[in-house]
């Protein structure tokens, strides 16, 4: 019945209504951010990287109907895509700056950082076309994607209602170690990808290097994954929601783990493979994020926020 009239409290509160909205909007951000991703691995494996020779207009049409194709309308849903997120962007600051007196401090802040990454990484779209798939702009323009997506988990995750145990061992060191480890390995595989290392590489010897640190790589994120699993399953009163976090990283891991070796294997022949593989590690990099920043607020500040 407490509970009950706690949520009842919680929704009638004017200063929690401000706070329930943005996480909302953060929160569908974050799924409309993953999609976008995937859908720009299928466009760079579909080669429709450059199927629109303008930006940010695609044959000079908002909608290009006349040309539309499979590989068109891959670039152009990715622009639109992004085009959506990034009004959301702007949505996000905006609230958070205009609701900032019933919101914590840092919350403003953090949303213009979100909002700055998502300009920057349409600046890196439009380059990506004018400059014709350079692959150094290619794999900045994923890597700041994959920052923008973290940025939002974070603030989601923050906002999320939680009230922890106050036992989470070394945990939160691990979440951010690991983070970071997957975080790097994302953008080694962007590297590996936008040089089509893997193809040169069996085809005429080259680039091998690229591609061998990408999969000799795996290594340090595979055993701080596998950490976390670990360590999450011997640490008494754990809080479940980290305990299931920590189960389905190592079950990401394992699959992703999986899907590379495929790709590997049939040498990226296979294009729903590659794109499974890109957005599985996405999804990987997400949930070590939720649960470094649900362990770190268990053992820094295990209050409901």
């Amino acid at each position: 019945m407490n509970e009950i009239v706690l949520k009842q409290s919680e929704t009638t509160d004017p200063q929690h209504q401000p706070q329930e909205l943005i996480r909302r909007l953060v929160w569908k951000i974050c799924i409309a951010t993953l999609i976008l991703m995937a859908i720009g691995s299928a466009t760079r494996v579909m080669n429709a990287g450059l199927a629109c020779p303008d930006w940010p207009l695609c044959y000079g049409e908002i909608v290009p109907t006349r040309q539309m194709n499979f590989q068109v309308f891959l670039e152009w849903f990715h622009r639109l895509d992004a085009a959506l997120i990034g009004v959301s962007a702007i949505a996000l600051a905006s609230l958070s700056w205009w609701y900032r007196h019933h919101l914590p401090n840092w919350l403003p802040w953090v949303s213009t950082f979100a909002l700055f990454l998502i300009v920057f990484q349409g600046i890196l779209g439009g380059l990506t076309v004018t400059e014709l798939l350079r692959f150094d702009i290619v794999t900045a323009h994923l890597a700041t994607a994959l920052l923008f997506f973290i940025t939002l988990l974070i603030i989601g995750t923050v906002l999320a209602p939680y009230q922890g145990t106050g036992t989470v061992d070394k945990l939160p060191s691990v979440g951010i170690v690991a983070t970071v480890l997957v975080y790097g390995q994302s953008v080694l595989g962007a590297l590996v990808g936008s040089r089509w290392a893997l193809h040169q590489c069996f085809s005429d010897a080259q680039l091998c290097g690229v591609m061998y640190s990408h999969i000799f790589g795996l290594l340090p994120p595979t055993i701080a994954v596998l950490a976390i699993v670990f360590i999450s399953r011997r640490t008494p009163a754990l809080h479940p929601a980290l305990r299931r976090l920590a189960n389905l990283a190592g079950s990401l891991l394992i699959l992703q783990l999986l899907l590379g070796f495929a790709t590997f294997r049939l040498h990226l022949q296979v294009e729903p493979l590659t794109v499974a593989h890109q957005a599985i590690g996405a999804t990987l990099l997400g949930t070590l994020v939720v649960f470094t920043v649900l362990a770190w607020r268990d053992g820094v500040a295990p209050q409901q926020i």
